[in-house]
């Protein structure tokens, strides 16, 4: 594809998908320099002529901030540099699940970002799973809201399992987990759990039967994986055939890496939206640079995406 009108950059943090993208696209990667003081402070400069392009900004927004920072001084460079349209590529939205008050006297991270690209000078976001598809209305520009579900469908297909049985993790996951088991004609599970406090799971009971069955969990992200792991625990003990998990992000802070390894999991898949470095047999991972790279150029050619949604 011809990139005379358009440029992608990328972030420091997610380089590794970015060059997967301009390979997918079969353009070369903008020229962005990231300079880095002792004291920890950075500063961004495109180091070629941006002036009238629309340029793509492609950087996931996980720990630490530094990475949310960094997008938001390349949004400033590139608005300060003439840019005819900033783009932003989010495949992670890393304060998404600070989405409204849960109690009294906290924030609502995931808006207080949004108003921060949109100062920063955003003109469309292009993310994927956000942790409530509502979050999309704290931008003040068009967002495309892309589904892990695009690559995660055809490989669920692949397995070829007898007796599979779709299941949430827990009771706000049912939606996405009831939308898998729809379009692959097959039963719904779901675990009812309760938490004392963050990441941290008191007590969960199964709702259905999983007895003979070949069980995929789904979520939208795994963090210290103390929810995923406990499910498929409590799936094998109540006579399941086999328990795999599907998510979108791949978070995995924390001791999540040893759960994983130790549970009753016999694979957890992810998307490549964060990077995962850490060793863990049980762990893969499918790139999801084909469908950003594809959605960009009809972007540019102002064609419709609505074909990139499986479900």
């Amino acid at each position: 594809m011809s990139n005379n009108n358009f440029l992608v950059f990328s972030g420091t943090a997610t380089r590794y998908l970015s060059e997967k993208i301009c390979q997918s696209l079969g353009c070369p990667l903008g020229n962005l320099i990231i300079t880095k003081f002792s004291d920890g402070e950075f500063a961004v400069s495109y180091e070629e002529s941006i002036r009238g392009k629309d340029v793509f900004l492609v950087q996931s927004t996980f720990p630490n901030s530094d990475n949310l920072m960094e997008l938001l001084l390349m949004m400033d460079a590139a608005k300060r540099a003439s840019a005819r349209s900033i783009n932003a590529v989010v495949p992670y939205f890393g304060w998404a699940r600070q989405d409204r008050k849960d109690k009294p006297r906290v924030s609502i991270g995931a808006k207080l970002v949004a108003d921060c690209m949109t100062v920063a000078g955003i003109d469309r976001l292009i993310t994927m799973d956000l942790h409530a598809d509502q979050e999309q209305g704290f931008f003040d520009c068009p967002v495309d809201h892309l589904y892990a579900s695009s690559v995660m469908m055809p490989y669920i297909k692949s397995l070829q399992l007898k007796n599979l049985v779709m299941a949430a993790p827990d009771v706000g996951g049912s939606k996405r987990a009831s939308t898998y088991a729809k379009y692959l004609d097959c039963p719904l599970v779901l675990c009812n759990k309760t938490r004392k406090k963050a990441n941290e799971v008191s007590d969960m009971q199964i709702i259905g039967d999983v007895k003979g069955a070949d069980v995929v969990l789904v979520d939208d992200m795994v963090d210290t994986a103390g929810t995923i792991t406990k499910a498929a625990d409590l799936m094998m003990a109540n006579g399941a055939n086999s328990v795999r998990a599907i998510a979108s992000h791949c978070v995995m802070s924390g001791p999540a890496s040893e759960r994983v390894q130790n549970s009753a999991l016999e694979e957890i898949v992810f998307t490549d939206s964060i990077p995962y470095s850490q060793r863990c047999a049980k762990v893969k991972q499918i790139s999801i640079a084909d469908l950003l790279a594809e959605t960009i150029r009809r972007v540019v050619a102002n064609e419709s995406i609505s074909s990139q949604y499986l479900i």
